[in-house]
């Protein structure tokens, strides 16, 4: 029987009316994309997916060919991405389609590599990218409120969905126009937030839906984390595991768009990581339930460029422990273990699509999942949940030895041709080698900010952090004077008055004439700082200076665009003779950025405006410095890297394109676990470098690198050695 005959068979006869008007065009001019409860079905017939997730920002234009080419090898058939809403309109109105963030031409090439693709257009995607994608404009809208039933955010976000579902049909890339989109994506993980919101985020699920459905794709659209999806989009799972995820309604197939390959790093946090061997399991596990679509996020997962990072505190490597590493590189075992198990899946798809499973116990905690169609087709998982012991069990004529926690795939119900515990390729250490040539620096130390400098505001009280800079940096100074009478006991006594600064994060530098006298930083779970420290003044005026130092804006929580950053008090002197001064709502001088950024340090132009110093003259290890050195690009093809282990905290730019921002002294505390593949799987099992920094090398793009004089230049926040740095190059 053709899969695809009976394709709307239990959908309500409204819902297949509209699935015969949404796909009526797309058999007529290219290929049809529909479903039923087996699977998506193209061109009639009913496939098995697998995909995998590759971010076109979190790589160049220039390493696209080889990261597609590497997930087809891997046994891929769709690459799957979101769509990067704050990159692509970063003020209203001002489109960006370009180098990075050349959406087309990464689709294009998926399209000539011959695989199809899951657009996840969102506009929000969570993603541990800065403000969850939405451009940050978008939060002074007037009247908004984020991801619920508010005409201004719906208005903003159809507008852009419409403009990328416009653009993806003028460059025909729908597969009704012959392109390689097979799927789209609207939301993205709701259903947590419409939990905690009630009836207005219901009313926004079905509002997207419809508004989605209606723009006319000819393909079918998902949401995720979204029970309540209504008909005819597709809720699907996200999780380490997912066989036990069941779709809202029986007519849908069941679909893991996230199948978590690692998980993301955090700055002051270990490193996490997945064994293949579970990872194989989980997605065995899920097929065998009868799963139908899998997609690895990550497959890829890349560089957070410039101040893309969310979180706040994500780092710059978003690596994700991915098949394929941050630089590009097959990660082994677990590429070709996945590889290995793609083909049994293929292998076993005839009768996968075409029948249900048959469960039978094949021990005390043992399974076997057989597939058999009315033609004779048969394929069979045989399943041993046991976390401890290997058991051999019998099915059909044979015994089989399942080793624990594993699957056996068998495609013609006789022959395993793999278990997700035995990967056949070896485990491998990426190797950091560094590179001979010697880095010469310079520096030129930036001025703390004053408020008789230019472009500073005076405002009554503390202002929230992004409500002044726009997110157009890292950096917003607070200025204020504090006038100590001749008279105060301490400066006799010496017995100097506490500062008192609470903020809202993420991090916090403290200088009173010119002086840091501390610094204070927030962490992934709590960004809020105290900062509570003696202060030797002097009488007169003394100008107290707080740099606030942004680290990502959040991108993920319920109406996230209402949480602040920056110094929002109370910021108090206490132990004077008049008593404790509550200084929060004084005058404030507020100044955007460093001197650094408006002279264009970071850039090739403007790092010769300035009178750079060398040699003995260095800057030794002071707070709030620039430095600046040439080299040429290391011979060969391999990817490049900086150890930044010398260093504290800031930004690093080559030729005048942001790498990221560099915290590397900011060492991962806590305990690290040894970890067995065997168990149920989460984040904090598996957990590497503690102790250590949380992310030492930073990825330089062969792309962005001249064979010689290459420009590179550092923000060093708390004091680093420059002279510590130097160039790696990564091989498998």
């Amino acid at each position: 029987m053709d899969p695809g005959a009976n394709a709307f068979r239990g959908i309500p006869l409204a819902v297949a009316a509209a699935f015969v008007v949404l796909f009526s065009l797309a058999c007529s001019v290219s290929c049809s994309v529909s479903y039923d409860r087996k699977a998506v079905i193209i061109d009639g017939r009913r496939r098995i997916l697998v995909s995998g997730s590759v971010h076109y920002p979190r790589s160049t234009p220039e390493m696209w060919p080889d990261l597609i080419q590497k997930a087809k090898d891997g046994g891929l058939d769709a690459i799957q991405t979101y769509v990067f809403w704050n990159g692509h309109e970063p003020s209203p109105g001002q489109y960006y389609f370009e180098d990075r963030y050349d959406l087309v031409k990464f689709i294009k090439l998926i399209q000539e590599a011959g695989l199809y693709v899951h657009l996840r257009i969102g506009p929000y995607i969570c993603a541990e990218w800065n403000f969850g994608g939405f451009p940050v404009w978008l939060k002074y809208v007037p009247g908004i409120e984020f991801r619920t039933d508010n005409e201004p955010f719906k208005s903003a976000m159809q507008g852009f969905v419409e403009k990328i579902v416009s653009m993806m049909k003028e460059e025909k890339l729908f597969a009704s126009q012959g392109g390689p989109i097979i799927l789209s994506q609207i939301e993205n993980e709701f259903g947590p937030v419409e939990w905690e919101i009630g009836a207005p985020g219901q009313a926004y699920t079905k509002w997207a839906a419809n508004m989605a459905v209606g723009l006319g794709t000819d393909v079918p659209w998902v949401m995720c984390k979204q029970d309540d999806a209504p008909d005819p989009v597709i809720n699907t799972c996200n999780g380490f595991y997912c066989e036990g995820f069941t779709p809202n309604k029986k007519y849908k197939p069941k679909m893991w768009t996230e199948a978590w390959t690692g998980w993301f790093t955090e700055f002051g946090g270990a490193v996490p990581y997945r064994p293949a061997e579970d990872l194989a399991f989980s997605v065995a596990r899920f097929i065998q339930a009868g799963g139908s679509f899998v997609n690895y996020y990550m497959y890829h997962g890349g560089t957070n460029f410039g101040r893309t990072a969310g979180g706040p505190f994500i780092t710059t490597s978003y690596d994700y422990d991915a098949p394929i590493d941050e630089y590009g590189l097959a990660r082994e075992p677990k590429w070709s273990h996945l590889r290995d198990l793609h083909r049994a899946i293929k292998k076993s798809e005839p009768a996968l699509i075409s029948a249900d499973p048959t469960v039978n116990s094949l021990g005390s905690n043992q399974e076997g999942h057989v597939f058999k169609s009315t033609t004779g087709t048969c394929a069979a998982f045989l399943a041993n949940y046991d976390t401890e012991y290997s058991v051999e069990v019998t099915f059909g004529n044979g015994k089989y030895n399942l080793p624990p926690w594993s699957i056996s795939i068998l495609p013609d119900c006789k022959t395993e041709v793999f278990n997700t515990a035995k990967p056949a390729a070896k485990g491998t250490q990426a190797q950091m080698t560094p590179v001979s040539e010697a880095l010469s620096w310079q520096s030129y130390n930036e001025e703390t900010a004053s408020a008789s400098d230019d472009d500073t505001t005076t405002l009554d009280g503390l202002v929230e952090q992004v409500n002044i800079t726009r997110d157009t940096t890292d950096y917003l100074w607070y200025l204020t004077d504090m006038t100590i009478s001749p008279n105060e006991a301490f400066l006799k006594t010496g017995e100097y008055p506490v500062l008192n600064v609470w903020s809202a994060g993420h991090a916090l530098h403290i200088f009173v004439n010119g002086e840091l006298i501390g610094s204070a930083f927030g962490g992934l779970e709590n960004p809020k700082i105290s900062f509570s420290n003696q202060v030797k003044l002097r009488a007169g005026i003394n100008k107290l200076a707080l740099l606030s130092v942004s680290v990502g804006l959040p991108n993920v929580g319920v109406h996230f665009e209402t949480w602040n950053t920056g110094v929002l008090g109370p910021v108090s002197l206490k132990g004077l003779n008049s008593g404790t001064w509550d200084m929060s709502s004084w005058k404030w001088s507020y100044k955007v950025g460093l001197k650094g950024e408006t002279q264009g340090l970071n850039t090739v132009s403007g790092s010769s405006t300035v009178e750079w110093i060398e040699g003995s003259l260095l800057a030794q290890k002071p707070p709030l410095t620039w430095y600046k050195t040439t080299f040429s690009a290391p011979s060969g093809n391999d990817p490049v890297a900086l150890d930044m282990g010398s260093m504290g905290k800031g930004q690093i730019w080559i030729n005048g394109q942001s790498i990221g921002r560099h915290w590397p002294a900011y060492s991962a505390q806590g305990s690290c676990n040894s970890c067995s593949y065997a168990g149920t799987f989460n984040e904090n099992k598996c957990r590497s470098n503690c102790g250590q920094p949380s992310q030492r090398w930073y990825h330089v793009p062969r792309a962005w690198l001249k064979p010689t004089e290459n420009l590179l230049v550092v923000f060093e926040e708390m004091g680093g050695d420059p002279t510590g740095i130097s160039l790696v190059t990564r091989t498998a």
